[in-house]
């Protein structure tokens, strides 16, 4: 339109400066909050955003608990991390579900078969992890799955990241100052095998390992991944028939239901060091 034409009609509101001013003011801000929000990795959008409804949230933690304990199927697992992600959606302040989607993220990347799925899961389970940790940090779940995830995502490149052997020594060690005794002396498990793995340039040390995996079994006899590792440790340092000991024990101890993926778990990877100690 010409301003001749604008002349034609001197009655419309294009007319007025402060309109037009107003317009062109409100379309700057919604382009700058459309680059903004573009710009934003899917991350930043869903922490974002919370829907407030608690009890909608609360109802979602409870179907996801139910697959959590059916997580033997990771399709179970799976969909529990989805479940977690919508109900964070409803109630972004919730400690529960921020170590609890951790936790499901941590179990995903570790038995998962496909990379990116992997890294993907453990990507987030470090940054559930770490909103738990702001959330509560006197509580010891969410620095135990920050400390898991950490090691899981350490795991693929033989924890050769300084940064990341000290990240799970804080995570473990903080649960260890809050509960010793945390799922069965998992914390004392998560330590035993840092310094199984890490090379010893980095604080890797076998005799440690065991020492740490040994002070576990005083807050979890029936911990069957504890005793996995603590029958490995002894292996590596030719302690063969303290390694059958452990594995004897795991294969006849009691299971907790909670557990039975990790015992099941545990078992097959017992038969098979059993397998090569007869061997040797």
């Amino acid at each position: 339109m010409t301003i001749q034409s604008l002349r034609k009609y001197p009655k419309s509101p294009v007319k007025s400066p402060d309109v037009l001013t107003s317009a062109l003011f409100i379309c700057c801000l919604l382009a700058l909050s459309s680059v903004v929000s573009c710009s934003r990795g899917p991350t930043e959008v869903a922490n974002a955003v919370d829907l407030g409804d608690p009890k909608a949230a609360a109802e979602k933690v409870d179907q996801a608990d139910g697959l959590y304990a059916r997580r033997e199927d990771l399709g179970q697992a799976r969909q529990a991390v989805a479940l977690l992600r919508q109900a964070r959606l409803e109630d972004y302040a919730s400690y529960e579900i921020a170590w609890k989607l951790s936790r499901s993220d941590y179990y995903v990347g570790d038995h998962t078969t496909n990379d990116r799925e992997r890294d993907d899961a453990f990507r987030e389970g470090i940054e559930s992890g770490m909103r738990a940790v702001k959330l509560q940090d006197g509580k010891p779940e969410g620095h135990f799955w920050l400390g898991a995830n950490y090691g899981g995502s350490a795991k693929n490149s033989t924890l050769a990241n300084l940064s990341s052997v000290e990240d799970i020594r804080k995570e473990m060690e903080a649960v260890i100052k809050l509960d010793q005794g945390f799922q069965s002396g998992s914390a004392y498990l998560g330590l035993g095998q840092l310094y199984l793995q890490a090379p010893r340039m980095l604080g890797g040390d076998r005799q440690k390992a065991i020492d740490y995996l040994e002070k576990g079994l005083r807050f979890g006899k029936e911990n069957a991944l504890l005793r996995l590792r603590l029958a490995e440790a002894y292996h590596l340092v030719n302690r063969d028939g303290d390694a059958l000991k452990q594995i004897d024990y795991l294969s006849s101890m009691k299971v907790d239901p909670a557990f039975a993926a990790e015992y099941k778990e545990a078992v097959e990877k017992a038969q098979k060091l059993r397998a090569e100690l007869k061997a040797n």
